[in-house]
């Protein structure tokens, strides 16, 4: 494995920058599909409330709430909503 040069990966994104400025570099950008509610996702991973929990990160009363729709996962753990729904084997083999 080669050894990251991070002095170089921070030049070149101050270079990058620049040249999006003066519009000479036309930046990549992503749109994300939002995923499935959580006990789509949950289901499909054949998880209780309480180990979907537990691989979440976050505790039951949580998983209940989203799933009642009294709140909506945000920030990370939406993130990790989409990565259980687009690829299940790494939430099956943490179980």
């Amino acid at each position: 494995m080669s050894e990251r040069n991070m002095g170089n990966e921070i030049l070149e994104g101050v270079r990058e920058i620049k040249a999006h400025k003066t519009g000479q570099l036309e930046l990549r950008t992503r749109e994300l599909s939002k995923p499935s509610t959580s006990r789509e996702i949950r289901e499909r991973l054949d998880l209780s409330q309480s180990a979907f929990a537990g691989l979440m990160g976050v505790n039951l009363r949580m998983v209940q709430e989203w799933e009642r729709g009294k709140r909506k996962p945000c920030g990370p753990a939406r993130s990790l909503l989409r990565i259980a729904e687009q690829h299940p084997e790494v939430f099956v083999k943490a179980v």
